[in-house]
């Protein structure tokens, strides 16, 4: 037995809940597209440095010295125009040990190093891996769209895997 409607209650409108619903997936979806923007953006960064090189200088550094957030060591140019530099400083990730040489390229006007090659390539979209795997949650909760969160959550674990590997 249903029980009865009391006489000041009224049933939602349907269209209350569209708008609701609308509200829902347009306020999520903004949230779920900020969070990739700010992947690519945050990885966009670095990657522009490795990924558009020419121009830049080319070399290589043999890391000497190691700190608790970068590494330094000497520059050796691969690429014309490009002049040793006694000491660049390239960031200190768990891929950049004390006695090895990195190729690299540098930023223009400075003495920061960013590691070159598939390595570094794949190492500057390291950010945007993360934003894959934090927007796949907010897709599959938010939007109930659970083969976009899968897909988007597989890029993540397969860009961050082949970061592992290959770093």
């Amino acid at each position: 037995m249903i029980p009865a409607m009391p006489a000041h209650a009224t049933p939602s409108s349907p269209a209350s809940a569209v708008v609701l619903r609308f509200g829902r997936f347009a306020a999520m979806g903004t949230v779920a597209l900020l969070i990739l923007i700010a992947g690519v953006w945050a990885s966009w960064g670095t990657a522009q440095h490795v990924m558009l090189t020419k121009g830049r200088e080319r070399g290589t550094v043999e890391v000497v010295r190691c700190g608790p957030e970068t590494c330094s060591g000497r520059f050796s140019p691969l690429s014309e125009g490009s002049q040793p530099r006694s000491r660049v400083v390239l960031e200190k990730s768990v891929a950049v040990e004390k006695g090895r040489t990195y190729t690299v390229v540098l930023k223009p006007g400075s003495d920061d190093a960013v590691r070159s090659g598939p390595a570094g390539v794949l190492y500057a979209w390291v950010p945007l891996g993360g934003a894959l795997l934090l927007g796949s949650v907010v897709v599959a909760g938010g939007l109930a769209r659970t083969r976009l969160a899968w897909v988007l959550a597989g890029s993540g674990v397969a860009l961050l895997t082949v970061v592992f590997v290959a770093v």
